[in-house]
């Protein structure tokens, strides 16, 4: 009977099949487009840190077409993305001490890379996040949205 059991749960944990762990992290491209290769990420609320890769694939300069991730909720991107443009290039775009911006990349230009990583329990279930560029013209085009998910 026990050899019965034990070959009766082995057999349903192979059908039930492998449990994927959550990814707990994205790679989004920018390019000499003002593009974003992506425009929603799904955050698993099981993630405790998630990390995006931000990659430049374009070839032309940052001052001239630098990109950077910048994560607030949806009702302040337009605020963080205006008041930014004044911090400059060197401040990534970002005014210092915003406490609207949840994370931000630093500002990448052709052939570059950088990575952000954000504590998930900043994030609350049912709210609007928007993720942008903040390099000067570009939060218009270059936007998506950030869901938490279970």
């Amino acid at each position: 009977m026990k050899t019965r059991t034990t070959a009766a749960l082995l057999f349903t944990a192979l059908l039930a099949g492998p449990v994927l762990a959550a990814t707990c992290d994205i790679e989004i491209e920018g390019n000499d487009a003002m593009q974003f290769n992506k425009t929603a990420i799904a955050v698993p609320a099981s993630c405790k840190q998630f990390t995006v890769k931000l990659k430049h694939v374009g070839k032309m300069p940052k001052a001239a077409m630098g990109h950077n991730w910048v994560l607030s909720k949806a009702a302040d991107a337009q605020g963080v993305a205006a008041d930014g443009i004044g911090a400059g290039l060197d401040k990534a775009y970002v005014k210092p001490g915003d406490a609207r911006v949840i994370a931000h990349s630093k500002v990448i230009g052709g052939g570059e890379a950088d990575a952000v990583s954000f504590d998930v329990a900043k994030l609350k279930a049912g709210d609007s996040y928007a993720w942008f560029c903040s390099f000067p013209g570009h939060a218009s085009l270059m936007k998506g949205t950030l869901a938490l998910v279970k």
